[in-house]
Order: C-alpha cells, then structure tokens, then sequence
C-alpha cells in the first residue's frame, strides 16, 4: 500500500536520514524501531508531508506522492498520533476527537453538538478513557490525552494509521486494550506503522520490524524471527547491559515522606504510605488511578480535604512547589517534561539552575551569567548530558538528554527526596540504561529517596525495591522483598494483575 524509496533528509550539520526504503503493507502492523536520533520521527514526518525530503519518492497504491503539508496526507487517509501531546486544553474532549471533522456534524446552519459528543464518546470508550466526553482536555493527565489523540485517529478511519510512541504513558493493561483496537483495524486492512521504544509490545503485536540506526536501514524481519536481544543488537550494534543492579542500603528504621490520611472528595479515602531512607519506592496502576495525583499533593500543588504530609516526621505545610523545595528539599520529575518540566527554548545552563537562581544571583547585579554556566555544567556533568556544551538550547536535545536535564536540575537544588513520574517516556534503550543507572545511583550512592512513578512494569521491577500498587485513588497492594532477592517480571506482574483483578 505504502512504499517510501531511497528517502533522503539532511538538516544543518546533521544527516538525519540516508537512502531509507521500507514497505508498508494492508492489514499489518509493521513496527519502525531505533534508538533517539536513528531517523523514525523524521522518517515519520516525511510520509505525512510535515517535512519535504531532499531525495526518495513516496507511492501510495502504486501512485507516486507530492505532499507539501500534513493536510495532503490525511486527505489521502494518512493519519499520525503523535508522542508529543497534542490537545486543545480548554476544548471538551469530544471536540478534540472531532475537531478534523465539527463541520460534517453541521445541520442547517448549527453544530449537532449531541452527536459529537455521542460520537466521540464511542472512540474514547473504544480505546479505554473512562472520562466523560463533556470534560476539558486540559485538565487530563499526560496518559489520558494520549489516548484522547488515539481516539480522534480511529475516528477518522485512516487507511494508514501511524503511531508514535502510542503507548508511552500507558500502562500494560491500556495498552493490552489499544492492542485489541489495533488487530480489529489490521483485520480492516488498515497498514499500522508502529513506532516504539517498548521492545516487548513490539515483539506482542507487530508482524514485521524495521530497525533503523544512525539515520539508515538496517533490516527488516518478521517479528517470529526475532528476540527482544535481537532487535537491541540490529539498533544499538551491540548487546545491551541486562543486570540485576543489586541492593539498596534503605534505612527502614527512617522515614523520610509519610502520607496519613489523606482524602478528597470523590478521589482519596484516607490514604497513607511511607518512604524509607535511600528507598526506591515505585507507584504502578492504571491510567487514572492517582498516582500523579498523589505527587502533586505532596508537593502542595493540590490540596488535599483532610490527611497530612510529614516530612522527617514532622508535619509539613508546602503550598507549592517553592515550598516543597526550599523549605523540605522535597523535588518533583514530571511526566510532561516538555509542558511542566522545561523551558524549551532555553539553555541547559539555565533550565538546570534555575531552582537555584537565588544562589547564583548578586545584590542589585541579578543572575551572575559566570555561576549559572558553572553550576549547569556541574550538573550536566553529573549526570551525563550528552551535548555541545551548557549553552545548547534544551529543546534541540534528544528525549532522554531532556530528562536528563530535567532530573539534573534537582539535584542541584539540593533535593534529598526526588519524586521522578515517567522518566523514560519516550526514550529509547539506551538512554533508558543511563537515567536507570542514574536513578539507581541517586539512591545507592548518594542515599536520595526516590518515589519512582511509572506505567512500565519492567521499569519498575528493575528498579524499585517496593511497589504500592493503585487503583481508583486507592493502594490496593504493595509488592514487597525486592531488594531482598531478584524477582522476574513475570512473576511481578502475575501479583499485580491479581491487586487489580
């Protein structure tokens, strides 16, 4: 159905694709896979006509293509879901699902709005988002408006669905559902191009796999021919590290964070844990289950009805987070880096030490520019940004160097406790060993506590040495004894399916 011939795309210094040819055929899942900077987001980009390519042609049904905007794909039933968030924050839900096509909804001369939302609300519930349709975009979490721009996808019955990243706030759960509504599209005839940094949901539902490295093509293989270690060698050019990292040195005896009692109206019900010193604590359950929304009242960004927060055993009164941070040394990683953890458009120097501006910062002077690149240096240093130098703009770096940044400037604020939501979102294997190894490190090395929140069980199994599992705003188990011994993951996701049972 879709072939791209010998696709070429250079940027300023960078050759971000060389002479790619791939086949995407009808009624498949093909999945595209690679490391951050192999080429799949511009390869992705070229086929919806977001980028004009420097060479290659594009077919479609045996006919050549001359896209010069997005537009000119989806009016030939080309359709993208993109990683980065996409949605109109104070518009409903219905009308992001519908919003390509509000005016087929029009009857004389008005919007039948009772049909958007009836419409949109058979997409949202097709791909598992149990919020009313009537609800603003804006106030979902990252993982709710992934799935809302699924559902305006699906709605519009592409015949070439691509999906970036589509699952990468979703847990196993969401995306075992996303993965029923993708074998009903492939029975359809529709050609899904899947493109994912999650190896094990790669191998569960594609037929065949691409792999690209370094901006080239490397294969591509049916997905029965492969192993999880065969496509990280075919990405990386080599073997990836898969080693226990051990045990913590937690002192059980101290508690560093405790919630008791924490309620709120049609959410929590007297909620309460505990986070021990130089613990890492993981928080896992499905989309919706209060796990962001925990963390933000801890870090006083929400109230809560009745319960407290108490810190080194004291009661703590943290009205945002610039009392979270400066008074409890209490720092919080979000899940929506791009929207809530930085300033794209600023320096690494400055997105690192902008928790720390009152130190760097001179009487009737203002910011000392000569301590501000020094502590971004410091920092970026330590945890190993991968760039030109502090004054690179952090929107121009990879996703795995963004969140790394995005941790670093915690650090160097001080912070003893670190709650890190999402970390590895959209990165690929091996930025994810490196923040995994610096989240561990954090704990091992430097005693920090760590609440680590994630949709990816495997995530949490590597690293956490205890899982409180959640679901509908409560704890409804807690997975213990991993620091005591490995666990295999499926042994861990066997216990949590049963919490969630």
């Amino acid at each position: 159905m879709l072939h791209v011939e010998a696709i070429s795309k250079s940027f300023p210094g960078v050759q971000a694709l060389g002479d790619v040819s791939l086949t995407f055929e009808p009624g498949e899942v093909h999945a595209v896979v690679g490391e951050n900077g192999a080429g799949k987001s511009t390869l992705i980009k070229v086929i919806c006509g977001i980028y004009r390519p420097d060479g290659g042609t594009i077919t479609l049904d045996g006919k050549v293509l001359d896209l010069h905007a997005y537009s000119d794909a989806m009016a030939l039933g080309i359709q993208l879901v993109s990683q980065e968030i996409q949605v109109i924050p104070k518009a409903t839900i219905a009308e992001n699902v519908m919003l390509h096509k509000l005016e087929t909804f029009r009857h004389r001369g008005a919007i039948d709005w009772g049909r958007i939302a009836a419409e949109s609300a058979a997409f949202t519930k097709l791909v598992g988002l149990d919020v009313p349709v009537s609800a603003p975009a804006g106030g979902l979490s990252a993982a709710q408006k992934q799935l809302v721009m699924i559902a305006k996808a699906l709605s519009a019955e592409a015949r070439v669905l691509i999906l970036d990243e589509p699952t990468s706030s979703l847990t196993l759960h969401e995306a075992n559902s996303l993965f029923g509504v993708l074998r009903g599209l492939r029975e359809r005839g529709v050609a899904i191009v899947f493109v994912s940094h999650k190896l094990e949901e790669v191998l569960q539902i594609a037929d065949r796999v691409s792999v690209l490295r370094d901006g080239r093509f490397v294969a591509t293989k049916p997905t029965s021919e492969l192993t999880k270690d065969a496509i990280v060698t075919m990405m990386l050019g080599r073997s990836a590290a898969n080693r226990s990292l051990g045990t913590l040195d937690i002192k059980a005896d101290t508690v560093v964070l405790e919630a008791r009692g924490i309620t709120q109206p049609d959410r929590f019900d007297g909620l309460d844990f505990q986070l021990h010193a130089g613990e890492i604590l993981g928080l896992y359950g499905l989309v919706g289950s209060g796990r962001t929304e925990l963390a933000q009242i801890l870090i006083g960004e929400d109230r809560a009805y009745e319960g407290e927060v108490l810190v080194g055993g004291v009661v703590a009164h943290i009205h945002g987070m610039a009392d979270s941070l400066s008074r409890y040394k209490l720092g919080y990683v979000s899940e929506n880096r791009k929207e809530k953890g930085l300033i794209l458009g600023a320096s690494i120097k400055t997105n690192i030490a902008i928790t720390v501006w009152d130190r760097v910062s001179r009487p009737l002077v203002g910011i000392s520019l000569k301590r501000e690149r020094e502590v971004g240096r410091r920092y970026m240093d330590a945890v190993e940004v991968r760039a030109t130098g502090p004054e690179q703009v952090v929107g121009s770096l990879s996703g795995g160097n963004q969140q790394k940044v995005s941790i670093a400037k915690w650090l160097a604020a001080g912070c003893d406790t670190l709650i890190v939501d999402e970390p590895t979102i959209g990165v690929d294997v091996g930025a994810k060993e490196a923040i995994h190894q610096l989240i561990w490190n954090l704990a091992k090395n430097e005693g920090k506590s760590i609440i680590l929140i994630s949709s990816d069980l495997p995530e949490l199994v590597h690293l956490a040495r205890r899982i409180l599992v959640f679901r509908k705003f409560r704890i409804v188990g807690e997975i213990t004894g991993l620091n005591d011994r490995p666990r295999t993951y499926d042994e861990v996701s066997g216990e949590v399916g049963r919490y969630l049972a």
